[in-house]
């Protein structure tokens, strides 16, 4: 089973991000810019529940061209056996074209989410760790800047990977330093 999202979009930033407050004790407003840019990057991962391995892989727009890409890196990954994609229901998941493709690879099925409960995706608790080893504090120059990046922060995360586990783990039995006795 394979629990598999898209994180972006990723964009470039070539700047430090602005402080909080200016020296003399006054706040700094930046002119807002919303605009996603021409370099944003999409990261398609897809999550292995039973081993904690993460495949990762990067792409310059969340189309169904490049959601088929991403299946065939999993498909690579994953040699023998039934894959079962866990995803929500994106128009790129959903596709006529990615359908087509799906017929040719008869061992991947999808298995869609429902909509409003991301939280049954466990690729999702994935995405804030990588966050926080590839993206927290950096600026990147472009695309193969972001691309690299993912790829260190998916090779480290996936040195130390356990299997994953929905739900809080049961609490240690506690360990008594001393037994209490009445005396009489």
């Amino acid at each position: 089973m394979i629990c598999a999202d898209e994180l972006g979009p990723v964009i470039p930033r070539a700047f430090p991000p602005a402080p909080g407050w200016s020296p003399d004790g006054h706040r700094i407003k930046n002119e807002l810019d919303y605009s996603r840019g021409p370099e944003k990057t999409w990261v398609y991962g897809g999550l292995r529940v039973r081993d904690g391995i993460e495949v990762t892989t990067t792409a310059a727009s969340r189309n169904s061209v490049n959601y088929q890409h991403f299946l065939l890196k999993i498909e690579d990954a994953n040699p023998s056996g039934t894959i079962w994609i866990v995803t929500d229901n994106l128009s790129s998941h959903n596709s006529k074209s990615t359908r087509e493709w799906l017929e040719d690879h008869p061992r991947i099925q999808h298995v869609f989410i429902p909509v409003g409960a991301c939280w049954l995706n466990l690729q999702e608790g994935w995405w804030r760790l990588f966050r926080k080893a590839a993206l927290a504090d950096r600026s990147f120059c472009g695309p193969d800047d972001i691309a690299e990046v993912t790829t260190a922060a998916t090779a480290q995360l996936n040195a130390r990977a356990k299997p994953w586990i929905w739900g809080r783990p049961t609490p240690p039995t506690r360990i008594l330093r001393r037994r209490f006795e009445y005396r009489l």
